[in-house]
């Protein structure tokens, strides 16, 4: 991974900031000793961790009077060694068996755990030290990144949250920081924060965030399913007489409470159990066999043993035992509390989500300080022992802001398109709708085309629309056939398709796979919603800038001046190509679906906003793109074919990689870059840089002396950075709701010799030529189309799983996504 090559950039006005990141004092020659923790049988977390605390407070001794950090599951961080390498000892709790099936009565007792704990390690500071201070080793390498001995204090800064709060990935929450809200849907918004150890130029830090994330709520199972399904309130109330589920209901049930933690009501005890799924019969015919072998049926069991009528019998029990048959019912169970929501929300829900986490910087930057004051990361034993220090203050950093580019043309309402298109050959189709809504449709077809000629855009009036009712979107035979006669009636020449829709369907994947493989047009959709009496003249311009940069226009916005911004690198005579490549992977509940990978690259110079996409499917969840080397080939073939001439050089921007990925995806990808460059061009060797683009991170800016967001251009590349490596954050767009985002940059690779000032000039400059918006928007371009185009193709494989009848039981490698139609191939389709 390349260095930076300075000290950092020098150009743009200074701004003083504060940084969520909080200064660790730390003594580097203090040791710690790492143990492997072994316990049988395996608890859960919440149960590892009382085992820990029983451990502490009535075996201190062997444990040399320390209080340990332990991070739940195998690993034990002491600043003493103990007494001896090797400890074995029993502890208890007072737990009933595992064994013990819910659905019997037994008596609560003790549960034995056995301890088995070793030596692993002894963590020297000084790799720290000498990593903080960029220093080399002998071989004039840098000195590997000490991942161990940061693991460990990181485990001992949590472990104070880890015994009060409930955790979930790097961030904690409690209904206890201003009350959890409901989302609907069974689900409940709970506040908390995010927390992680970083090496920077400052040393070491402690990133503390806002944090907000959806949980179950913790109420009965059966009032949970009927606030996330209608049908649940139905077959709730019809009880005895009612209806059984049918089996696509069931399956929905049985996905929404899979792995799902919870307790039962009819008998005393703590154990919590696990959902492993529905039975196949309903409780009131449910029959099994009791540890004396006699045959019971499940309602009068009920009844028999613990004096309760089961009431809901036409609904089927939880099974909560994987290892034999272990039988409750619904209504007797409740949903423990403290549980992330794994499945995917609603637009309702991610709504109310937004809602509520949507903290001006103000508001964010009040509740991490109250963050720091109430939950005192240097309070813990842990803490005290390892003698860490945290900072109550924010860090502060001088950030610069940088020039934009020289405009090209006025923006705002009045922005036009460089080139002007034309547009003679284009129809409407409606989906649903009621009379009134559909009689508007004329006056929307006048407003559109006047909105375009006023952007130089020529939209011919002459255009009849076709109506159809709102159920052809779930009939893709039926879709496609409406789309070909629309196609036939332009003699196969059709430029554009605008779909006008009543509501958002599942539908429109069929719509634009059948538009973009099959029929061969790009589409732009609406809902019926936007076309009201007095159409809003922003939806209007809006729909004017996405029909331009489909068809191929550009946006007359501050662009083309990248040879002139960084003259040492750029010349007008040799072009430049800029790439972009992201990786979207299926949801989290989906354990078979492949990844799907888009890489995108500039056909124009030097406007360099004209960019073709490929896209492929790949194995499941992974990050690693496959065919690079060919897609890249084939972006090259396009550059080629439209400037008849290869790039001078390659500027590749990779999105969605985590920092422990950088070594791996660099080594492979960059390999497949240039065997990609190699394979279509013999000897054609360009200069690349490869860089990283992070959106996920919890970095956040704040002017020191202002409540706003800091302006566009802001850029950091100090202090929060990296020790040695190229990377710097940089806020390119004007936040409007919430606390801005900045995204993060690493330059993991550069032979194109790039210095601070100019790669941060570079992004900032393409970040004004993203063809959607005539503003700069907050990821660079590359990146940003990249995504698009990946989520482009995940329609398709959803498209193509379906129609091929792919079961979840024999999941393919992958499912080549379909071709795209050779005369829209070259246009941005996608975004």
């Amino acid at each position: 991974v390349c260095r930076r090559p300075d000290s950092g950039g020098v150009e743009g006005e200074v701004i003083p900031l504060l940084a969520n990141h909080f200064s660790v004092d730390f003594d580097f020659s203090k040791r710690i000793f790492h143990y492997d923790v072994e316990l049988s049988p395996l608890p859960s977390k919440e149960v590892a961790r009382m085992i820990k605390k029983k451990l502490v407070d009535q075996h201190s001794s062997m444990l040399s009077g320390a209080h340990p950090a332990y991070d739940g599951r195998r690993a034990i961080y002491s600043p003493i060694e103990f007494q001896q390498d090797k400890l074995e000892l029993y502890i208890s709790l007072p737990l009933s068996s595992s064994d013990s099936p819910a659905v019997f009565p037994c008596q609560e007792k003790d549960k034995i755990f056995k301890l088995r704990i070793k030596l692993v390690s002894k963590l020297d500071g000084e790799a720290l030290r000498r990593y903080l201070l960029g220093e080399e080793d002998e071989d004039g390498d840098s000195v590997p990144f000490p991942q161990e001995y940061i693991h460990a204090l990181d485990v001992v800064l949590r472990e104070r949250s880890r015994e009060k709060l409930i955790e979930s990935g790097q961030s904690f929450y409690s209904s206890s920081m201003e009350g959890g809200e409901g989302i609907g849907g069974g689900a409940v918004a709970l506040r908390g924060f995010f927390q992680s150890l970083r090496p920077t130029s400052q040393g070491l830090s402690l990133n503390v965030d806002f944090s907000m994330t959806a949980f179950y709520e913790s109420i009965g199972v059966l009032l949970y399913l009927q606030k996330r399904f209608d049908f649940m309130i139905d077959l709730s109330q019809e009880r005895c007489s009612g209806r059984s589920m049918t089996s696509e209901e069931r399956e929905e049930v049985d996905k929404a409470l899979h792995n799902m933690r919870v307790f039962v009501l009819h008998r005393q005890t703590v154990q919590r159990y696990l959902v492993h799924g529905l039975t196949k019969e309903s409780a009131g015919d449910l029959w099994f066999s009791d540890r004396d072998g006699k045959r019971w049926n499940l309602v009068e069991y009920f009844e028999e043993r613990y004096g309760y009528g089961v009431v809901h019998v036409n609904l089927p029990c939880l099974q909560i035992s994987r290892r034999k048959p272990c039988f409750v019912p619904m209504e007797l169970c409740v949903v423990c509390e403290g549980q992330k929501f794994i499945g995917k929300l609603t637009e309702e829900q991610t709504a109310k989500m937004l809602k509520i986490s949507c903290q001006r910087p103000h508001e964010r930057k009040k509740i991490i300080n109250g963050v720091m004051e109430t939950h005192l990361v240097s309070d813990g034993d842990q803490v005290k022992e390892f003698e860490l220090g945290v900072a109550r203050e924010m860090t502060e950093v001088k950030g610069r802001i940088l020039k934009p580019p020289p405009p090209a043309a006025k923006l705002g309402h009045n922005a036009a398109v460089v080139g002007g298109l034309r547009i003679e050959r284009w129809g409407v189709i409606s989906f649903g709708g009621s009379p009134e809504e559909r009689s508007r449709i004329p006056n929307f077809i006048t407003h559109l085309s006047k909105r375009c000629q006023q952007s130089g855009i020529f939209l011919n009036k002459n255009v009849d629309p076709l109506f159809e009712p709102m159920h052809v979107l779930g009939s893709p035979g039926l879709l496609e056939t409406k789309l070909c006669k629309i196609r036939n009636k332009a003699s196969d020449d059709l430029q554009l398709l605008i779909c006008v829709m009543e509501r958002k369907h599942k539908g429109y994947a069929d719509l634009k796979c059948i538009a973009e493989t099959r029929i061969g047009v790009v589409t732009q959709c609406c809902l019926y919603s936007n076309l009201g009496n007095k159409m809003s003249s922003q939806f209007l311009a809006n729909m004017a800038l996405k029909i331009s940069a489909k068809l191929g226009g550009s946006t007359a916005s501050r662009h083309g001046y990248l040879h002139c911004e960084i003259p040492r690198l750029f010349r007008r005579e040799k072009p430049v190509i800029f790439m972009g490549a992201d990786v979207t992977h299926p949801h989290p509940l989906d354990d078979c679906s492949p990844s799907v990978a888009a890489v995108v690259g500039t056909v124009n110079w030097p406007a360099a906003n004209r960019y073709v996409s490929k896209m492929r499917s790949q194995k499941h969840r992974e990050e690693i793109i496959q065919e690079l080397s060919s897609m890249v080939a084939e972006i090259l073939q396009d550059f080629y074919e439209e400037l008849s001439h290869l790039p001078s050089r390659i500027v590749f921007f990779r999105d969605g990689v985590s920092e422990t990925q950088f070594r791996t995806v660099l080594e492979r990808e960059l390999r497949s870059i240039r065997r990609g460059c190699r394979s279509r061009f013999p000897g054609y060797d360009p200069p690349i840089t490869f860089m990283v683009v992070q959106k996920r991170h919890h970095t956040r800016l704040f002017p020191r002396e202002s409540d706003q967001n800091v302006p566009p251009g802001t850029v950091v590349d100090s202090v929060i950075t990296h020790p040695r490596e190229f990377d710097f954050y940089l806020c390119s767009h004007l936040g409007v709701k919430g606390t801005s985002r900045p995204i993060h940059y690493h330059v993991l690779w550069d032979e194109n010799g790039f210095t601070s000032d100019e790669i941060q000039k570079l992004v900032y400059n393409l970040c004004y030529t993203f063809v959607r918006c005539t503003v700069p928007v907050s990821l660079v371009p590359p990146a940003y189309y990249a995504h698009l185009a990946a989520y482009r193709g995940r329609l398709y494989l959803h498209r193509s799983a379906a129609s091929s009848g792919i079961s979840r039981a024999s999941p393919p490698e992958t499912v080549p996504l379909p071709r795209i139609s050779d005369n829209i191939r070259k246009l941005m389709f996608y975004c």
